[in-house]
């Protein structure tokens, strides 16, 4: 087992040797307290972009389902006629230049993976930077735009924000509550209650913390053709090798269990490098992953190897709140 996949374990199952890491968690929330501090008190060069910007993201490490989520957000902002555009960190991307705009044909090297699913998906202007507050500016001067949503950036306090949204994996929570080194929080569960909503990724119901999504498996993708097909083209007890690289890869296995299919797991770290030497397992099986991993693996896939697309599914109650938010946030007409 690797380093982090200890920690993780640690921080979610518990383990003593964390009490060591309390000296360094007092630092990290001292940091990242004032650095709040600083923000709420107007203090720094802080960006304020001229349209409504929605930060979509979270307080622990790990995968929560943001893309997912975010991937609704579009299409639901595009249903009504609104010109949405996205900024992101773009994690492992290797761009030439920052700000850099994404495109469908780039490769997942250059525009990072999650930037470039997002925009092969719906087609939004997206623009990645570390700095998410040049990657706004860049954004509104290419494109004419009435909403940005921010991937992550909950923690970068150079850019201004009308809405805050936090995700949460509904089974693992918090973890043992505590901040990094010691914990997985990014910042101190206190910083909850300043959001604007949190969403449980997993809940089967709303309740008084937050709103409940889920992610629904809807087909299966083929990486060399593109080709879809529906969720019984792989009969029930079928074998399958299956690839996740992404915050949370064990939710993606037992995706594919509550389908019926029995998966050969093969983790990988968060944002991983691909290659067909790789992805080559024994016995010989279809291979089925992530959308996020397959647009790293489209150029040596094999014809047996597979994408399981997922839709965010939102409670009803979230999709009246935040159709209320845009109603708050937006000119009335832009608004159907």
């Amino acid at each position: 087992m690797a380093m982090s996949d200890r920690l993780l374990a640690a921080w979610y199952n518990g383990h003593p040797a964390l009490s060591l890491l309390r000296p360094l968690e007092w630092l990290y929330r001292r940091v990242v307290v004032r650095k709040r501090e600083r923000f709420l008190a107007g203090e720094g060069n802080v960006y304020q972009p001229p349209v409504p910007l929605v930060v979509v993201g979270n307080i622990t490490v790990g995968g929560t389902g943001k893309t997912p989520l975010i991937l609704w957000m579009i299409e639901h902002c595009q249903r009504s006629g609104l010109r949405v555009g996205v900024v992101s960190r773009g994690y492992g991307a290797k761009p030439p230049q920052l700000p850099w705009r994404v495109a469908a044909e780039q490769s997942a090297d250059v525009a990072g993976d999650e930037p470039l699913l997002i925009v092969q998906r719906t087609g939004v202007p997206l623009m990645i930077d570390p700095d998410r507050s040049r990657a706004v500016r860049a954004l509104l001067a290419a494109e004419p735009l009435d909403l940005i949503l921010s991937d992550d950036g909950m923690q970068h306090y150079r850019m201004a924000r009308d809405l805050e949204l936090v995700l949460i994996d509904a089974a693992r929570g918090l973890g043992n509550r505590r901040c990094l080194p010691a914990g997985p929080l990014r910042e101190p569960v206190e910083r909850l209650q300043s959001v604007d909503a949190v969403l449980y990724n997993g809940a089967s119901d709303d309740s008084e913390d937050g709103f409940a999504f889920r992610l629904a498996p809807t087909a299966l993708v083929n990486l060399q053709s593109g080709e879809r097909r529906g969720l019984e083209h792989f009969a029930p007890g079928q074998a399958l090798h299956a690839v996740a690289g992404i915050g949370n890869p064990q939710r993606f296995f037992t995706t594919l269990e509550t389908l019926h299919w029995q998966p050969v797991p093969h983790a990988f770290a968060d944002h991983a490098e691909y290659s067909a030497q790789v992805l080559s397992f024994t016995p010989s099986l279809p291979l089925v992953m992530t959308e996020k991993d397959a647009v790293k693996c489209r150029a040596f896939a094999a014809p047996d190897w597979w994408y399981l697309a997922v839709d965010a599914v939102p409670s009803p109650a979230f999709v009246a709140w935040f159709d209320t938010q845009l109603m708050r946030l937006l000119p009335a007409r832009l608004l159907p």
